[in-house]
């Protein structure tokens, strides 16, 4: 425990800086606790009675979809390979709009406090369980990349110990959402995007007045080093970053993020209708799309502002490029807005997410299926607990990853398909299985990550942006092929108590 508090709180911060990083926290926290106050029941812990306006509901939406990965992770990938990242967007815009009106309409009719409620309805308790654990991999794996994205940033800013900046956020996190529920997370989300924003064009507007011959010398530097190379039309199946790859990925991982991950989804179940629902989800396009394009062209002008300036040291790692500026040029003040930022991202974490569907999909169905509301508040909040210390240590243990960004998607692609193809099965046909859609998902999750290793073995030749369309692909035929072969036999799949 000594080593973790070893380090000084404030080594490279002037207190300009600490005074805009403690306001900004401060506000997080008014905000929380004014929208979290007077939780009764874990229907407005959860999804806040459906109180929430439809623009609240958009840009919290785009606060956990941006996260740390997009702050520091996009930067540095720019920085290092150039801009084609942006292929994702033309996918991932496309499938908001396929989850608006396929996806968001089912999880109102069935009133979904998760959205893996709806697989119990259309299938039966045994699919439900099965989604809610995929889900809880998925986040809980991710999420820990984000997370420690966010802290590994704010460690080398600090100058702490990666351990303490994890316990501290940790702590702050599991308080704030432990408290407040979704309407907390919610209010407090669309605030972190508007800081998001201020703090990304601060930035942006710094490195660009710092470069000396303006827009044309960026052109000219950046051009020379295919820093801008955008569009990559080749058909290399084992070139993830293809524009027919990333737009095809982005559409499938749109979807299964945007529709059938409870983390995101959550935030659209918390407005009062379905129209406005969808029109949460639409806006985050014309939302999402300046604090990307904001983000990427910061990792472009590091480039060019480093290779203009070749006496002022890089870090070794590309991952570490924006935290060593921050750490090494900004001035005071600016500073401690991008680092505010930064810590906002951190403290925006999955814990009522994660503790929605574990509570309304695991212990009030299958543990403890009698008791009052006041017990499963109470579940709710101490499950919050738990899934923060597990989460950080998750994030503990990704420091060997060297690009964060593509890291996070990887995990998505192995367990993203087969809960994404059980959804489509339930919204596009009239298949009746059960217990046939878990032999179907858990096949696909294998296949997928030996897919993933081998192609890193180079014993296949496949990007792994692709990994999701197959795992989907596959998950939806098997699913539909096993659930044929079971009513043609007319043999009733075995159910669970309760199903």
């Amino acid at each position: 425990m000594e080593e973790i508090f070893a380090r000084p709180l404030f080594t490279s911060l002037g207190l300009l800086d600490v005074l805009v990083v403690g306001l900004s926290v401060a506000f997080l926290f008014l905000i929380a606790w004014l929208a979290g106050r007077r939780e009764s029941d874990t229907r407005d812990y959860f999804v806040g009675k459906r109180s929430v306006p439809a623009v609240i509901a958009c840009l919290s939406f785009v606060a956990t979809e941006v996260s740390a990965v997009t702050i520091m992770a996009v930067p540095a990938t720019a920085y290092s390979e150039n801009l084609q990242y942006l292929q994702f967007f033309i996918g991932s815009a496309a499938a908001r709009i396929f989850v608006a009106f396929l996806f968001i309409p089912v999880f109102y009719k069935y009133d979904c406090t998760s959205i893996y409620e709806f697989l119990r309805h259309r299938f039966g308790r045994q699919t439900q369980y099965a989604g809610s654990i995929f889900f809880f991999i998925t986040r809980l794996l991710a999420s820990g990349v984000r997370l420690y994205a966010a802290c590994l940033a704010i460690s080398l800013i600090m100058d702490w110990t990666l351990a303490q900046t994890l316990l501290l956020f940790t702590i702050v996190s599991i308080l704030m959402i432990g408290f407040g529920g979704i309407k907390a997370v919610v209010w407090a989300g669309a605030y972190e995007a508007l800081v998001f924003i201020l703090a990304g064009l601060s930035v942006l507007f710094y490195i660009y007045w710092h470069i000396d011959g303006g827009i044309a010398e960026v052109w000219r530097i950046a051009g020379e080093h295919g820093r801008l190379s955008l569009f990559n039309f080749r058909l290399d199946f084992s070139d993830p970053t293809t524009f027919w790859a990333g737009t095809i990925n982005a559409f499938f991982l749109g979807l299964a993020v945007f529709g059938a991950d409870q983390e995101l989804v959550q935030r659209l179940l918390t407005v009062e209708t379905r129209r406005s629902s969808q029109k949460a989800i639409i806006g985050t396009i014309a939302a999402s799309l300046p604090i990307l394009l904001i983000y990427i062209l910061i990792g472009t002008l590091l480039f060019v502002f480093y290779a203009q300036n070749p006496t002022i040291s890089v870090p070794q790692e590309s991952k570490e490029i924006l935290s060593h500026f921050i750490t090494n040029v900004l001035p005071f003040g600016l500073k401690g807005l991008i680092l505010a930022a930064i810590i906002l991202a951190s403290i925006d974490s999955p814990l009522s997410s994660l503790a929605s569907s574990f509570i309304t999909d695991i212990y009030r169905p299958l543990i403890n299926r009698r008791a009052t509301e006041r017990h499963y508040l109470i579940a709710s909040r101490i499950t919050v607990v738990l899934f923060g210390i597990i989460l950080a240590l998750i994030a503990f243990a990704c420091q060997p990853v060297k690009n964060i960004l593509w890291f996070a998607f990887q995990i998505v692609g192995i367990t993203g398909g087969p809960v994404l193809g059980i959804f489509l099965l339930g919204i596009l046909t009239n298949a009746r299985c059960n217990r046939t859609n878990i032999t179907a998902m858990v096949l696909a999750a294998v296949y997928m990550a030996a897919l993933l290793v081998y192609g890193k073995l180079g014993w296949v030749s496949i990007g792994w942006s692709w990994l999701i369309v197959i795992g989907t692909l596959i998950t939806f035929t098997l699913a539909w092929l096993l659930a044929l072969a079971s009513n043609r036999g007319n043999r009733p799949e075995p159910t669970l108590p309760g199903n």
